[in-house]
């Protein structure tokens, strides 16, 4: 993307010139991929044993207290992610993604080794703190690299990394728990990704530079005396913004589906007589599905709006859970046909809605209202394991399946009276 006349392009910290784009960042782009892939198999670690772990080896009766872990892991990303806009304005981004790594560090040791449920949840709170952070990072970064009219495709590459990197572990996890125990086997690749993403964000530069080049080169100036802080710009996304508003409801439930089948699913499919193999390929083929199908969606957001995508995208979710329990006759089948839908769903509206805010927000508020939008999707996780456990102790699994195909549905007729396109970008060359 040219400069335009009049405007002095910046350079980064080393004096190199700076270009937005794809094609004219595709190293740092590439490194940024990478990194993520890294973000997300950490968190793939959980997807098939721990939900296992409360009960086999802690003795927890309680639907409520196994799913506690995501909970704990649910609020703590969430406020992390609220907070990583705002330190944006005080911190680098490569500062912000050295630290959540560093943060960590603890969380494979405490999975395979911690003595008492309690270390479990509270290694999921550092979990939440150093997904928040670096996942929050690697999204920003990459769009500050590519500008406005490759937004889609930026972010459906970093969620399909990050997604299939959770898919992948999540069966991997499951082979490992069947032939080596639930711990501490399983858990120990953690110590990979750990060590994989602290090494190459290192290596990877910042990107204000690109920040300050899209904010000379945007088309909308600040109004003068616009309020760019993280208070404003909360509200803004929250609900006085119609779009972002729509954007943030329907992040939040798509988010609860994911944390409701994290706890609720390998419960229902072991019940229901599945092995560790079987329900581990079912929790790693909806991430699997959700990740690869981004490196497609991202782009035809660009191309066809983000809102069919994201509308479409939560009615397909809520297709799946009915399927799981239409089919619960065959466990197998209804397991992998529900993870069909889901991973395919959320593949529709993951990229499209991170794209959608990102129209919505000025360069120089961006950060705050991803930061908030991710705030809200991510409080979805513990809304998920927190309604799942409620209604799971009260009425049975089952009906916590039912509930979480009413919301979803109810979700996307929201995101279609709400969101609006921002055409001006999508028509970007």
């Amino acid at each position: 993307m040219k400069t335009p006349p009049g405007t002095t392009a910046p350079s980064d910290a080393a004096g190199r010139p700076v270009r937005l784009g794809l094609r004219e960042n595709r190293l740092q782009f590439t490194l940024l991929v990478v990194v993520n892939i890294c973000v997300g198999g950490l968190v793939g670690l959980e997807r098939t044993t721990v939900p296992l772990i409360g009960g086999r080896v802690f003795g927890l009766t309680s639907d409520l207290a196994v799913f506690s872990f995501i909970i704990a892991f649910g609020v703590s990303k969430a406020l992390t992610n609220l907070a990583a806009g705002a330190l944006t304005a005080r911190f680098r981004r490569k500062q912000l993604l050295v630290t959540g790594w560093l943060i960590g560090i603890p969380v494979p040791f405490a999975l395979a080794w911690a003595p008492s449920w309690g270390l479990i949840v509270a290694a999921n709170v550092l979990l939440g703190l150093n997904q928040g952070l670096t996942w929050s990072m690697t999204v920003n970064m990459k769009i500050d690299l590519v500008g406005p009219a490759r937004r889609g495709l930026a972010t459906g590459l970093n969620e399909a990394a990050g997604y299939t990197a959770v898919g992948a572990t999540a069966v991997l996890t499951g082979y490992l728990a069947t032939t080596h125990g639930l711990r501490p086997v399983p858990e120990l690749i953690g110590v990979v990704f750990v060590a994989a993403g602290l090494a190459l964000c290192l290596v990877v530069r910042d990107t204000a530079a690109h920040v300050a080049l899209e904010v000379a080169q945007h088309d909308k100036p600040l109004t003068t005396g616009e309020d760019t802080g993280l208070k404003a710009t909360f509200a803004r996304t929250s609900w006085h913004d119609r779009s972002l508003r729509g954007a943030s409801q329907a992040g939040l439930v798509n988010n609860l589906n994911d944390g409701l089948t994290w706890g609720v699913f390998p419960l229902l499919f072991t019940d229901h007589g599945l092995g560790l193999a079987a329900v581990g390929l079912i929790k790693g083929l909806y991430p699997i599905l959700w990740g690869l199908g981004q490196t497609y969606t991202g782009h035809l957001s660009d191309r066809v709006g983000r809102k069919p995508l994201i509308v479409s995208g939560m009615l397909v979710q809520a297709v799946g859970f009915v399927l799981a329990l239409a089919l619960l006759g065959h466990p197998l089948l209804a397991g992998i046909l529900s993870a069909v839908f889901l991973g395919i769903g959320t593949a529709m509206v993951y990229p499209a809605l991170i794209a959608s805010v990102s129209d919505h927000a000025h360069p120089a508020w961006r950060a705050n209202a991803l930061g908030t939008y991710r705030f809200w999707r991510d409080v979805g996780y513990a809304a998920g394991a927190l309604v799942a456990g409620v209604l799971a102790d009260t009425l049975g699994l089952n009906a916590t399946v039912i509930a979480a195909a009413v919301l979803t549905a109810a979700s996307g007729l929201l995101a279609a009276r709400w969101i609006s396109e921002h055409r001006t970008l999508r028509t970007c060359p």
